[in-house]
């Protein structure tokens, strides 16, 4: 997916809210936005959201020298989801398909989300979303390739919700490689926090080799694009890996909300809309 220019205002807003978590500086802030403003006109449209991103954070953290400014937040929101946890297992325990309701649980932590505007309470509303239907439900085409699949990849995006995608690949009951960031990048998980969680007891995990928010093939190790062409299905999570991986032929189906309109209206639904959806 291409950069739009609604996009460009977002850029800007993510750099404030980690010039503030950095300092309380108003002229170091001020320096931080500068410097990605200038970033921002040289790099081309036709770029991916997550490919300017990682030139952005690179920027602030060599200004900032904080290497990681969202792993307070991070812990807060793995700590809220893991005290949810017990409840979702119960949800799992009473429902009538087990496979369907973890996919609607992994597609509701997508809510955990720093890279946009939007205010979210996890308790709140990862409840509210599982009376939502989902406004692409490809359901029946994931089941079947799951069935269908011996070595299965899963792209994470936030740490938050990587609690919730432990709960899925559970009942994935299949082989599973679960991919994370190689550093941090807004609160995307990483190795550090997929161990916290314990998605080592249910998946293998490894690294992209991208620190971009979104798996940005051209960034991605070799190592890992040997693993990502040869998997027999590709589970991603996120609009950052959606945006990285709209355009790219692979079996792919993608797990998230729409949070922001420019997603929905490149998808071609209504803002807010939760999907699962198979790459065409």
């Amino acid at each position: 997916m291409k950069t739009y220019l609604d996009c460009i205002p977002c850029f800007v807003q993510q750099a404030l809210r980690v010039g503030r978590l950095s300092t309380e500086d108003e002229k170091e802030i001020k320096n931080i936005l500068d410097n990605v403003g200038s970033l921002i006109k040289d790099i081309p449209m036709e770029s991916s959201p997550p490919e300017i991103a990682m030139y952005v954070y690179s920027k602030i953290k060599k200004i900032t020298g904080n290497p990681d400014p969202f792993r307070k937040d991070k812990i807060n929101h793995i700590k809220k989801a893991q005290k949810l946890y017990p409840h979702m297992k119960e949800i799992l325990e009473e429902s009538d398909d087990r496979l369907f309701t973890a996919v609607r649980l992994a597609i509701a932590g997508n809510i955990i989300d720093l890279g946009t505007a939007k205010t979210f309470n996890i308790e709140e509303d990862i409840l509210k979303s599982l009376h939502q239907e989902l406004t692409i439900n490809d359901y029946q085409s994931f089941k079947k390739q799951i069935h269908n699949s011996k070595n299965i990849l899963y792209l994470g995006d936030n740490s938050g919700e990587a609690v919730f995608d432990k709960l899925l690949i559970e009942e994935i009951k299949k082989p599973v490689t679960f991919v994370v960031r190689e550093k941090p990048v807004i609160n995307d998980i990483t190795k550090q926090e997929a161990l916290e969680i314990g998605i080592d007891k249910v998946a293998e995990v490894i690294s992209s080799g991208t620190s971009a928010p979104g798996t940005v093939l051209s960034t991605c190790t070799d190592e890992f694009l040997e693993i990502f062409y040869n998997a027999d299905m590709i589970i991603s999570k996120g609009q950052g890996n959606y945006e990285a991986l709209s355009e790219v032929d692979a079996p792919i189906f993608f797990l998230l909300k729409a949070k922001c309109h420019v997603i929905a209206d490149n998808i071609g639904v209504d803002e807010g809309s939760l999907l699962l959806m198979e790459k065409k």
